[in-house]
């Protein structure tokens, strides 16, 4: 049986605005409220960086709102977070990020049997004909589905 994830960001800019070339899986520490807002299924990661310090790295501008049930106990909509990954990643992530033209994005933000995990990507800025180009690609497949699909119904 494949792990259950129940989605509840994700960051569809993130793949037009980047070529993404290698993704990691990170838990995140988090407050009971944040957790709480989270199973809500509210939260915006469209923002948010991630960004290496020594030897932890740093999930930064991600929006997790209020819980609106909390007390004075609650949390900062967008406080910093730790993200929990192994050394051997950091290290990628830090080799990587110091070349011209990368970055840390996170892209899906979701639970897995319970626990809040975030999908991060290295991606590498696209330039404005880049995205172009993307979008034709895009275009010309709807297109050809388009016209397969209409041809099967004949």
């Amino acid at each position: 049986m494949a792990d259950e994830q129940k989605v509840i960001a994700t960051n569809r800019a993130a793949r037009h605005d980047y070529f993404i070339d290698d993704t990691f899986e990170a838990g995140l520490v988090l407050w009971g409220t944040e957790v709480k807002a989270l199973r809500a299924g509210r939260a915006s990661i469209v923002d948010g960086y991630v960004h290496v310090e020594g030897t932890e790295a740093w999930l930064e501008n991600v929006h997790i709102p209020e819980y609106t049930q909390g007390t004075w106990n609650n949390h900062a909509p967008r406080r910093r977070r730790k993200l929990l990954l192994h050394h051997a990643e950091i290290d990628q992530l830090l080799i990587k990020t110091r070349e011209k033209g990368f970055t840390i994005v996170p892209l899906r933000l979701y639970f897995v049997k319970g626990r809040a995990k975030l999908e991060i990507g290295i991606g590498r800025g696209k330039k404005h004909y880049d995205k172009r180009q993307t979008l034709r690609e895009q275009q010309d497949n709807r297109e050809a589905e388009r016209a397969m699909s209409l041809r099967r119904h004949d």
